[in-house]
């Protein structure tokens, strides 16, 4: 049994149940400096924003790092069925090659806990992989409404080749001009 996402055999068929086994695998290997050093990455990242915009973005994100490693370690639930392996793959794919960039062990450690946690709301859970709540350019907040995850840039995104947009089960939030 693979314990790493690098070590997955994407010939092979994928359950949830075995994907959850390999992020909790990963997820026990991240420990709170880990999650620090992604928060100073991002603050760094950051340094443009708008002080207010930065303050919360930086709040958000080192939060939902923080509760997702968590969930990710403390999940007991039952996920029935397979991932598309092809599609995990394009996925880890596009991870990878980001990380690859990182310029220092902050942004390194940012990008391990990102594929992490995206895996895990993308494959596993089938939620949003920005939280709900995320601000994005022109104050428009990513919602959760009747059972959609609305996104306000989902459209503008998708076909971008870094963005993980177009994995993402978020649809374009219509009230927001695209």
């Amino acid at each position: 049994m693979e314990t790493k996402l690098t070590e997955l055999d994407f010939d092979c068929k994928i359950s949830k149940m075995d994907l959850m086994k390999v992020l909790k695998n990963e997820a026990r290997s991240i420990h709170i400096l880990d999650i620090m050093k992604a928060s100073n990455f991002l603050r760094d990242d950051a340094k443009f924003m708008p002080t207010k915009e930065r303050d919360d973005y930086i709040t958000r994100f080192t939060r939902a790092f923080f509760t997702r490693i968590k969930d990710i370690k403390d999940d007991q639930l039952k996920y029935s069925g397979d991932v598309n392996p092809g599609k995990l793959m394009e996925f880890l794919k596009v991870q990878y090659e980001q990380s690859k960039n990182s310029h220092n062990e902050d942004e390194l450690c940012f990008h391990h806990i990102a594929r992490v946690v995206s895996t895990y709301t993308t494959f596993i859970r089938e939620e949003s992989i920005h939280p709900v709540g995320t601000r994005f350019p022109g104050g428009f907040t990513l919602r959760y409404v009747n059972g959609l995850y609305m996104c306000p840039v989902k459209d503008k995104q998708k076909d971008t080749p870094s963005a993980l947009c177009r994995f993402c089960v978020s649809v374009q939030d219509e009230s927001v001009e695209s």
